[in-house]
């Protein structure tokens, strides 16, 4: 009697494969504006100078918003029944917040949508996927 097992990835490694994907999609608008389009991509935080955008910034982002998006989803997994749809209104309300600096801080209006671009880029990615089971 031999029963089949269905190979089934572990959350943990599905949410780090997403994590990973929504910096190398962010990296793809990156490559596709900076390289490839010839831009010269650069941003002036809030209260700080304008520096250029280059692709350790564009990587981190994503990796350190996408860690801690899953951080939060864990410890809301562990409290609450509706983790997933507290977690994605959470979500929403982030990336809405985060489009202020690159709509305010974008040097120019090639910077500004590429910025914008890389942010709903990210959200894309972390959003839909990564409360997936």
């Amino acid at each position: 009697m031999s029963t089949t097992v269905e190979a089934r990835p572990r959350t943990g490694l599905r949410r780090a494969a997403t994590v990973l994907g929504a910096a190398l999609a962010a990296l793809a608008v990156w490559v596709l504006a900076v390289p490839v389009g010839g831009l010269d991509l650069a941003a002036a935080p809030i209260g700080g100078p304008v520096a250029p955008v280059g692709p350790v910034a564009v990587a981190a982002g994503p990796l350190v918003s996408g860690l801690c998006g899953w951080a939060l989803l864990a410890v809301l997994e562990r409290r609450t029944a509706r983790a997933r749809r507290v977690w994605t209104v959470i979500a929403f309300i982030v990336l809405a917040l985060s489009l202020v600096n690159p709509l305010v801080g974008g040097v120019g209006p090639a910077s500004v949508l590429t910025l914008v671009a890389m942010h709903l880029v990210t959200g894309a990615v972390l959003i839909p996927l990564l409360p997936r089971r």
